[in-house]
């Protein structure tokens, strides 16, 4: 018997994008078959690497003549909207990296489509499949912690994201490229909406390089079960940090705590005659010319739940919803003011 094989189109060819092909190309049961990226060298030069065939400019032309199953959409933040929309018309289902949307119209837009379609789609918040947070939720679900009370997160970068990384980063922020992530893993652990949010925010560093963009957000989440976390993400951590990610984690329940350092982990470093590094074991890594790390396991998982049917383990309504939550902090930090949030 033949195992099912879920034909995956690709729109954006940058790094992420690569990484999906990579991912579709290593799995039993995908296939990458298209990609699309206005830069047709760069869609073509992932092609040729991956052995996919069709390869296109026009993202209204592939929804319309490739032979796919699924599209990834690997665009940057504020670029998902309209591109979901045009698939899900087309019949596909949608894999889209984080955010889901930069604005609750998009994200409306988006929802719509899918439920009108009758396609699937899974926001590719993959902090739920990092091993440590993982193990903290299993931890909460047996009881271990008891109820959670409070929590305090920081996932922020180092500024050559902002800077080098990504020539978007102006259009978007740190609150859409790692606050999603942050907000997303709160929701999950709490097993709680986000009832209001306060929020201040800094900026200046980057806007003396020219990248109109906070520079950090400081915010206090309240749970609607009473919960309350901070959440701290910043595109300015000094470059010479051992790695490009300052991420610190902890929560205390009602009968226990856990906490977690995914930065400076200490199960490896590196050190040159310049400076000490601590390579990714835990994000995105290869073993044996195979990818590994958190990233890559939430993408591998959306092809095992197409193929399986069972829900994903984000849900397009969590996706949304955190959106929204996401949209609350940046208004509360623009006001100066709390924020409830409506959904």
């Amino acid at each position: 018997m033949m195992e099912k094989k879920i034909k995956m189109g690709i729109v954006g060819a940058g790094t992420w994008g690569r990484t999906h092909a990579y991912i579709y190309r290593e799995h039993s049961n995908a296939e990458p078959v298209a990609i699309c990226d206005m830069n047709r060298e760069r869609a073509q030069a992932i092609a040729d690497e991956f052995g996919i065939k069709e390869v296109y400019t026009d993202y209204h032309e592939m929804a319309e003549k490739a032979d796919i199953d699924a599209v990834a959409i690997v665009t940057p933040d504020f670029a998902h909207a309209d591109i979901a929309c045009c698939f899900a018309d087309h019949k596909r289902h949608l894999l889209i990296e984080k955010p889901l949307a930069t604005t609750r119209e998009d994200a409306e837009r988006i929802v719509e489509a899918v439920k009108r379609n009758g396609v699937r789609c899974m926001v590719d918040l993959h902090n739920r499949w990092n091993a440590p947070f993982n193990t903290c939720k299993q931890l909460i679900e047996a009881g271990k912690l008891g109820d959670p009370y409070t929590a305090y997160i920081r996932h922020s970068d180092i500024k050559w994201c902002a800077t080098d990384l990504l020539p978007w980063a102006a259009k978007s922020s740190i609150l859409w490229f790692l606050g999603s992530h942050s907000l997303d893993t709160l929701r999950w652990l709490f097993n709680d909406e986000v009832k209001r949010v306060y929020a201040v925010k800094r900026e200046g560093i980057l806007k003396a390089e020219g990248i109109d963009t906070p520079d950090i957000y400081l915010s206090t989440i309240e749970f609607e079960h009473g919960g309350i976390a901070h959440m701290e993400n910043g595109w300015v951590t000094p470059n010479g940090n051992g790695n490009v990610n300052d991420f610190r984690f902890s929560i205390m329940g009602t009968e226990g705590m856990v906490n977690l350092n995914l930065s400076n982990h200490d199960l490896i470093t590196f050190a040159d005659q310049e400076k000490i590094m601590v390579p990714d074991i835990l994000v995105s890594n290869f073993v044996f010319g195979k990818c590994k790390g958190l990233s890559y396991e939430s993408i591998r998982d959306f092809i095992d739940r197409m193929v399986d049917g069972q829900e994903f383990r984000v849900t397009l309504e969590d996706s949304r919803k955190t959106c929204i939550a996401i949209l609350a902090i940046i208004e509360s930090a623009e006001k100066g003011i709390p924020v409830e949030v409506t959904y």
